[in-house]
């Protein structure tokens, strides 16, 4: 059987502040092949690994910056964001109980408070140096920021750093997809769902150029992926987290599985190994 790529989502964001540089150092450590951030624009155009439109579920922004409710990510400065404590924020909260389970011992515990938001350059910069791979999401902007080239930015540092060869681009808005085409037609593009394409998946990944389809794990089924094997797309499901969805999936022929725990899916591709 064909290996099953294990792609850690926002990094390994179980056991570390997501979209972080501590959360790709932890995946690289457990045996991720793949790292999954997402882009978002700074108030000054910098191009920045963050997932909401608020600073405040991940980070300290309240108490750093008390007067700027409802403190959205693109308001804020590069220099502002880099003030932010993501780590302190994730130790305290521990989102996935993987502190309380003894999975982050209390020294990495230590190490994470103060780890701060990456900028795209960072994250590709650590990709590259590493061998590695990375899944980049391109998220919708705000509207403030609709005419931000962001694509296009991301394609160009990309080709910069000669990295076409060790990354994937995905979105689910098909119009990001088809700009990355154009400015580079050897990027890789994944379409990502939510919910059933409204069309056949097939033509959907065919009138988008890609050959990537990122479904979330569960619509799709193992006849839609025994089909779009068969025709050589690649399919990598999201966000899968049960040893029982990842053992599923596998047996089923996904090409990667997208989870908050890869230190899971390492140990169960390892033994199937």
């Amino acid at each position: 059987m064909p290996h099953v790529l294990n792609i850690a989502h926002r990094g390994s964001r179980s056991l570390a502040p997501e979209n972080t540089l501590a959360a790709a150092r932890k995946a690289v450590e457990i045996g991720a092949d793949m790292w999954e951030f997402d882009i978002s624009v700074t108030a000054d155009g910098e191009l920045i690994l963050f997932h909401d439109d608020s600073l405040v579920r991940v980070s300290d922004a309240e108490a750093v910056f008390p007067d700027r409710a409802p403190w959205l990510s693109h308001t804020f400065t590069l220099s502002e964001l880099k003030r932010l404590d993501l780590g302190t924020s994730f130790v305290e909260s521990d989102p996935f109980g993987q502190i309380a389970a003894l999975a982050v011992s209390r020294k990495e515990q230590t190490s994470l408070r103060g780890e701060t938001i990456p900028t795209l350059r960072e994250a590709l910069h650590f990709t590259r140096d590493r061998s590695w791979q990375a899944n980049i999401e391109l998220k919708k902007l705000p509207d403030s920021l609709r005419d931000f080239p962001v694509t296009e930015k991301v394609i160009s540092m990309i080709e910069e750093l000669d990295l076409v060869d060790q990354v994937i681009v995905s979105s689910f808005h098909d119009a990001y997809l088809l700009t990355a085409k154009a400015s580079n037609p050897a990027i890789v593009t994944a379409v990502l769902r939510r919910s059933p394409p409204g069309n056949d998946v097939l033509s959907l990944v065919g009138q988008l150029g890609s050959r990537t389809y990122h479904p979330f794990h569960e619509i799709t089924n193992n006849e839609e992926i025994e089909t779009l094997r068969r025709a050589e797309v690649d399919v990598n499901v999201w966000t899968v987290n049960s040893r029982a969805d990842m053992t599923s999936f596998i047996e089923a022929g996904v090409t990667g599985i997208i989870t908050d725990f890869p230190q899971t899916l390492s140990q169960i591709l390892s033994a199937r190994e």
